[in-house]
């Protein structure tokens, strides 16, 4: 089945933060306060520079640092969403020495548990989960069918993205962006793009 590297997956997922945050500021400021690119941007960064140097931690572990660290460094909604969402999925793992496909269907599930409990969100409600949800369902059925970690992995981020793109004419129903009633309407979701690009890093962590 292959594995993921936490330490990959958060190099990856600073690049691709980085490379689109005047895309995830843009689609932040037409529903939201506009800082969304700059906040994750800086909070992946510092999570690459803390996980970088934890390599004799198994993952679960760094994945808790990764949330903490997350916690520590971003504002607004994203920060507390992801940092729980990571140290949900790494107290799922515990110290298993590896990250397989079976272990990180469990850890998104952890993950996704988080994210609605604390955003209080469900699917349709145009928010981060309408892209998690459907990529922690993806993943799980790939694995339980016996597909490669690389197909699976390819499946949840096609769901991801897809989902991201299905927030396009919803309503806000949470956030900040819920504010805006039917205005918010014809605008994706800023927390559910940067969602999909977090988990299309998964591919390439397990490439890399």
């Amino acid at each position: 089945m292959g594995s993921i590297s936490v330490i990959a997956w958060m190099d990856e997922v600073s690049a691709v933060i980085a490379a689109e945050a005047d895309h995830l500021t843009q689609l932040d400021a037409a529903i939201g306060d506009g800082d969304h690119g700059v906040n994750l941007t800086r909070g992946f960064l510092a999570v690459r520079e803390a996980v970088a140097s934890s390599g004799d931690l198994p993952p679960g572990r760094q994945l808790i640092l990764a949330g903490k660290t997350l916690v520590s460094t971003v504002g607004g909604a994203s920060g507390p969403l992801w940092g729980t969402a990571l140290r949900r999925a790494g107290r799922a793992l515990g110290d298993a020495p590896e990250l397989d496909g079976a272990r990180l269907a469990d850890a998104l599930d952890a993950a996704l548990a988080g994210v609605v409990e604390l955003g209080a969100a469900e699917s349709g409600d145009k928010t981060m989960v309408d892209a998690l949800r459907p990529a922690v369902a993806a993943l799980r059925a790939a694995v339980e069918r016996g597909a490669s970690l690389a197909e699976a992995l390819e499946a949840a981020g096609n769901a991801a993205a897809e989902g991201a793109q299905a927030t396009v004419p919803m309503q806000a129903r949470k956030g900040r962006a819920s504010y805006l009633g039917e205005r918010s309407i014809g605008h994706e979701d800023p927390g559910a793009a940067s969602t999909a690009l977090i988990v299309a890093a998964l591919g390439r962590a397990l490439s890399a």
